[in-house]
């Protein structure tokens, strides 16, 4: 399926990083019964791979040709969201800092969005989709019937990454993970290609003091007051 394809309804998750959007979408995937699209595990995934393959960041050609062969496929029957590459579970080692970081950089190169961008849009199949990332609702799916942009500030996400490392017997400084943030935050919101930044018609949610319940809560709302099912 791509784009044009407008009978498959999207729901589009957009915002930085530690803000919610992972939870949200899964959440509203099980609650619907739909697909789900990480679109940023796809670039963690991908650099993750070049990070395997020692590639070099500024090898625009290579990193795209490697995005177009990735064996990716998403399972969403447990409590977390899995992530498969050529089958093998890769959800906790694209969680790690280097690679986050990694994949912030590679995502701004324009040859690798343009190779990954027709393998999003592939992933809107019957009876719908969730899409999750940076640039769901501005661009991949620019004509979704719902918009969604979680938001929060860099010190409440800092803090919530922070404790999920922790949970993981992960170390981790909070100066590190706030400066990494920050840093990523730079690069997503200034770069050229497809920059970080809400959709005109999206709905836009501060979740810096809200509970995953709360945001939840006003998601379905929002959704089901568009009349999109």
């Amino acid at each position: 399926m791509n784009q044009t394809n407008t009978t498959i309804p999207v729901i589009t998750i957009d915002g930085p990083s530690g803000v919610g959007k992972g939870t949200l979408s899964h959440a509203l995937a099980n609650h619907f019964g739909w697909h789900l699209l990480d679109s940023g595990a796809i670039y963690r995934v991908l650099a993750l791979s070049a990070l395997d393959h020692h590639l070099s960041l500024d090898d625009e050609n290579r990193l795209a040709q490697l995005a177009l062969n990735l064996s990716l496929t998403f399972d969403t029957h447990d409590d977390e969201a899995k992530v498969l590459l050529d089958g093998l579970d890769v959800s906790q080692d694209i969680r790690r800092e280097e690679v986050g970081g990694t994949a912030s950089k590679i995502a701004a190169l324009a040859k690798v969005r343009t190779a990954l961008l027709q393998r999003q849009r592939d992933f809107r199949q019957l009876p719908g989709l969730i899409a999750d990332g940076r640039d769901m609702g501005t661009v991949v799916f620019s004509d979704a019937p719902v918009k969604i942009f979680l938001d929060a500030s860099a010190k409440s996400r800092a803090e919530r990454r922070m404790n999920q490392l922790r949970s993981k017997q992960i170390c981790a400084t909070f100066d590190e993970i706030l400066q990494e943030i920050t840093a990523r935050d730079v690069r997503d919101r200034n770069r050229t290609v497809a920059p970080l930044k809400p959709a005109e018609d999206a709905l836009i949610i501060d979740t810096t003091s809200l509970s995953i319940s709360d945001v939840f809560e006003q998601s379905i709302n929002y959704i089901n007051n568009r009349h999109i099912m």
